[in-house]
């Protein structure tokens, strides 16, 4: 997939991953108790991004991303210091 966004300097645009809504036991979850997760596949890189490439899938702090809605799809946009890991 590519991204409608072109990120500068060492930002990525990435997209969350849909929150689990069933338990290893089988329990189903209500929406209010699911946490957001902090888990989201990159789909652009900017120029000066070193470590990551486009698929990768990241681990990033949850309050220092930009939440944008494009034609009904919610982008991050993450700065790659405000990446903690790779998966």
């Amino acid at each position: 997939m590519s991204s409608p966004i072109k990120p500068l300097a060492d930002r990525l645009v990435a997209l969350r991953e849909v929150a689990q809504t069933k338990t290893a036991s089988g329990i189903y979850l209500p929406d209010s108790s699911t946490e957001k997760p902090v888990i989201a596949k990159v789909v652009a890189i900017g120029p000066d991004v070193a470590s990551l490439k486009v698929g990768d899938r990241i681990v990033y702090k949850e309050y220092a991303t930009t939440l944008l809605k494009v034609d009904a799809t919610e982008y991050l946009i993450v700065k790659e210091e405000d990446v903690l890991a790779t998966l």
